[in-house]
């Protein structure tokens, strides 16, 4: 039981991450005074977003595709290439910014999550080709991966949104 709970936590590692970050946000929001509260609670949810769906997420991909490609492509229902290596290597680069943006301003931000959105949603293309042409169904193609490839970037700018508006606002 345990076993399949760990499995599924480091399979599903987009999930687990976006989860974290919520979790993480909603505790350091709850130790705001309500004035601060008000003009907080956006920039803190985006921060954790970043530092947890993009940093840390990506810092993991990276390390799954360079040290351990030939289960990431089993994963992902494909054969090892070198591919393997360069999408490890552009998403350390997407990890590494995802983290500097979590305290860094707006337009940062904005490009810590545009570069990752395209490669995100680049990749739930590829996914959907492989599903359709070649029925690659594995949890890595078709699973959780291909949901978070498609939303968790739809997130990210609802959150970037979120928190230009409580700017102005404020």
């Amino acid at each position: 039981m345990i076993e399949a709970a760990i499995a599924f936590v480091l399979s599903n590692f987009t999930l687990t991450f976006f989860v974290l970050g919520i979790v993480g946000a909603f505790i350091r929001c709850s130790m705001l005074s309500p004035e601060r509260k008000r003009f907080e609670t956006a920039r803190i949810f985006l921060g954790w977003f970043l530092f947890f769906s993009v940093g840390l997420s990506f810092l993991y991909n990276f390390a799954m595709h360079v040290f351990f490609a030939e289960m990431a492509a089993r994963f992902i229902g494909w054969a090892n290439s070198p591919f393997q290596y360069e999408v490890g290597y552009a998403s350390l680069g997407f990890g590494i910014v995802g983290i500097i943006a979590t305290w860094s301003r707006i337009s940062f931000r904005a490009a810590a999550l545009i570069g990752p959105a395209f490669f995100l949603w680049g990749a739930a293309a590829g996914h959907i080709y492989q599903i359709a042409t070649q029925h690659n169904m594995a949890p890595g193609n078709a699973g959780i991966m291909l949901w978070s490839d498609i939303l968790l970037p739809v997130i990210g700018f609802i959150l970037l949104g979120w928190q230009k508006a409580a700017e102005r606002k404020y």
